[in-house]
């Protein structure tokens, strides 16, 4: 079974900066893609960022644009979410997920429902 462990979660000001890692295990890393969703309580599961199996496609959010960054490392076996310029409204569980790629260079899904595999979450709590 894919084991996915995030962290890098906690409490921080606004306009601070937070990277979160996804350790993965238990799987043929390279041929997952790789995303992160988070979810506030009472909500549904929101899309933030995915990345394709080798790296080559990446995709954001509409509030993750332009101040998030995925990143994997196939060696390594992980995957990053570097959150800039973070806002109170960020303020989530943040969740790590994966789902085995049908093939190299496909588009990684952008819908939750679209992942096989998911962490445990890590908080991110962003106050004003």
């Amino acid at each position: 079974q894919v084991h996915l462990v995030e962290s890098g979660g906690g409490l921080v000001q606004a306009g601070a900066s937070l990277r979160l890692s996804c350790a993965a295990s238990r799987l043929t890393f390279n041929n997952y893609d790789m995303a992160w969703f988070r979810q506030v309580l009472g909500k549904e599961r929101e899309f933030v960022a995915a990345i394709s199996s080798l790296g080559s496609l990446s995709y954001y959010g509409d509030s993750a644009k332009g101040r998030f960054a995925i990143a994997r490392d196939n060696a390594k076996m992980m995957v990053s979410l570097q959150m800039d310029r973070l806002k109170p409204e960020d303020t989530a569980v943040y969740y790590c997920s994966a789902v085995r790629s049908p093939r190299y260079g496909s588009r990684p899904p952008t819908e939750a429902g679209g992942y096989d595999y998911w962490g445990q979450g890590t908080q991110v709590t962003v106050s004003s």
